[in-house]
């Protein structure tokens, strides 16, 4: 039984492997993710014969197996209806959550590995990095959803002294670690204080570090995953928490990569907090559906800048009817993809697929820039920061260095935006005030389906 133990849990690494290099493409991650989740229960199933060599004797084994059968329903039911009900909008906000979630089981296990006082003291400390870990990841998800939600502002929070408090409950955090590894007393505690930290780590982060900061604190409850796997010898907790841990570190420094920026800078930098009015002596120039249209429909290329403002009108649908309506004018139609755009990793992606927009019109920002200058139209929509060219020619500006989307090479320029705010980095876009830009102020759903009708027309 131990053999059929151990090779049931070494196929479910092998699933969990070859499901995570599934993902890699659009075209194979549905396949991915059920190959990943039939890993998953393999896992699960084969850990009830393990519980019960290890533990038969228990007088109260049955009641605790059913109640761990309870649980696993519930929570498969929770997730399941909440896959299929959660708009694609929400997503952000479901990823966040749902990695909180592991963040948080994570941390449960090492709170127990340390309750329970038995093996060597080294598995011990490691038990207590899985529940530090784990809590600032709950605990920060929790965060992050909150503000992805609009529940607590996706504006960055700050206060006087904010760091130096997140540097005392660090220090205090390692120091109830060490003492609790000495007497049990002290876990509570030692309990709280990280998951006070993550909270508080997120605070200052905005809406536009979404991304990074998801993808962080993913990245983190891997690691707690695998503290854990050592901590309770456990093969497949070890490998399939390592390979999170690498693949959300990877994606993290990558992301920052593209925004030019730091982990600690994203972290600590509060971009996004709004100092200053609004500029007086600059104007908008609005331009109205009719006449858009009319350009858009003789364009030869057109390329189109989706950002979180896409998602929010849910006006992915009426984008690819769009795209329908140019093509079957002879317009080549493209979309031009960054990589922090929306508010979670691939966000953009996902939204462009659901709508059956084929993989292969997606261009990231490399392959892209080159074309904007042989573009009739550079279409944004809901897209701000991403494309402000305040990124390459002002120095002082909070996004100064940032690669982004060439899209003032354009012609013209169309933007759909619901009104004049400034985006998420909390300064005003340069290329809203260019004279080659036109701004289509109103709902992106509404907007678009007044351009597809106008286009119709012609």
């Amino acid at each position: 039984m131990n053999h059929i133990i151990t090779g049931t849990y070494f196929l479910a690494v092998l699933l969990f492997i070859f499901g995570l290099k599934l993902l890699s493409s659009p075209t194979t991650a549905r396949r991915g993710n059920l190959i990943a989740g039939v890993g998953m229960l393999l896992a699960i199933l084969i850990t009830f014969p393990l519980i019960y060599l290890q533990y038969n004797q228990d007088p109260l084994f049955t009641t605790k197996i059913l109640v761990m059968i309870l649980m696993i329903l519930l929570g498969s039911v929770i997730g399941w209806v909440s896959a299929k009900k959660v708009p694609l909008t929400d997503m952000p906000q479901m990823v966040a959550l749902f990695n909180g979630m592991g963040g948080g089981a994570a941390g449960v296990i090492g709170y127990l590995e340390i309750l329970r006082g038995h093996g060597e003291f080294s598995l011990k400390v490691l038990a207590a990095l899985a529940l530090i870990i784990g809590a600032i990841s709950f605990s920060g998800s929790i965060g992050a959803f909150l503000k992805l939600q609009g529940w607590i502002g996706d504006r960055p929070i700050t206060f006087p002294g904010q760091q130096i408090i997140n540097a005392i409950l660090l220090l205090a955090t390692l120091i109830l670690a060490f003492l609790t590894l000495r007497d049990i007393s002290y876990l509570n505690l030692f309990t709280i204080l990280p998951l006070i930290l993550g909270f508080l780590i997120t605070l200052p982060i905005g809406g536009a570090d979404m991304p990074v900061v998801i993808s962080l604190f993913n990245a983190m409850t891997g690691l707690a995953v695998a503290f854990d796997g050592f901590a309770i010898q456990n093969y497949t907790l070890i490998v399939s928490g390592t390979i999170v841990g690498a693949s959300g570190t990877l994606l993290t420094f990558l992301m920052a990569k593209a925004m030019n920026r730091s982990i600690t800078n994203i972290l600590f930098g509060a971009m996004g907090k709004i100092v200053g009015g609004e500029a007086k002596d600059r104007v908008m120039k609005e331009i109205g559906v009719e006449d858009a249209a009319v350009t858009l429909a003789y364009a030869n290329k057109v390329i189109i800048v989706p950002g979180f403002g896409l998602a929010a009108a849910q006006a992915q649908h009426k984008i690819k009817e769009l795209m329908d309506e140019l093509e079957g004018r002879g317009v080549e139609v493209k979309f031009a993809i960054h990589p922090v755009a929306g508010r979670m990793p691939g966000h953009m992606n996902v939204l462009l697929a659901e709508a059956d927009i084929p993989y292969e019109k997606l261009y990231d920002l490399e392959e892209i820039n080159e074309e904007f200058s042989t573009a009739e139209v550079a279409l944004i929509v809901g897209a701000n920061d991403v494309v402000n060219p305040a990124a390459e020619n002002d120095p002082n500006s909070p996004i100064y260095g940032m690669p982004i989307l060439k899209a003032y090479n354009a012609k013209n320029v169309f933007v759909i935006k619901r009104g004049r705010g400034r985006g998420f980095a909390g300064i005003d876009n340069e290329l809203f005030y260019l004279d080659k830009t036109f701004m289509l102020f109103g709902d992106a759903r509404d907007v678009l389906s007044k351009l597809v009708q106008a286009i119709k027309r012609f």
